[in-house]
């Protein structure tokens, strides 16, 4: 087993800043070499409390302020230009990082892009639903209206 320090969100695994203790392969395979994690050490504590400061400035900070978003954004739909060939099929998919400038352009809350859900990729024109977890408790469902550039 390794014992690593996440220093970015791992689904399933933790938040910035939390040590875990996976498998080795899984360390030195995924985690490590797509810098999502770096190995523990006694000197990285250091590092684990700027890693927890920085997150903690950047989310949401209380649970009644996370369901004030979560309304705000599912009242309004958000609209994604994309360049798209007949029938409506679009070239290539939408990725989390266009739906979350769309989301700041329309006036909401800046949303990270690792914090977007899709559960099947968006590859035609047409309205989706897409989730986006706000705070360890709050998600919203949002509407997502793709249409031709």
């Amino acid at each position: 087993m390794a014992k690593l320090i996440l220093t970015h969100e791992v689904t399933g695994l933790g938040e910035p800043g939390d040590v875990v203790d996976v498998k080795d392969g899984y360390a030195r395979n995924y985690l490590i070499p797509r810098s999502l994690a770096t190995l523990w050490t006694k000197g990285a504590e250091s590092q684990v409390t700027a890693i927890r400061k920085a997150r903690k400035a950047r989310e949401i900070a209380t649970l009644d302020e996370a369901k004030a978003t979560r309304d705000s954004l599912q009242s309004k739909a958000v609209t994604v230009k994309a360049k798209s060939g007949n029938g409506g099929r679009l070239f290539g998919a939408v990725t989390t990082a266009e739906i979350a400038a769309a989301v700041s352009e329309l006036g909401g809350v800046k949303v990270d892009k690792r914090k977007i859900e899709i559960a099947q990729p968006i590859k035609s024109t047409g309205e989706f639903s897409v989730s986006i977890r706000l705070h360890p408790e709050v998600s919203a469902k949002i509407a997502v209206n793709v249409v031709a550039a």
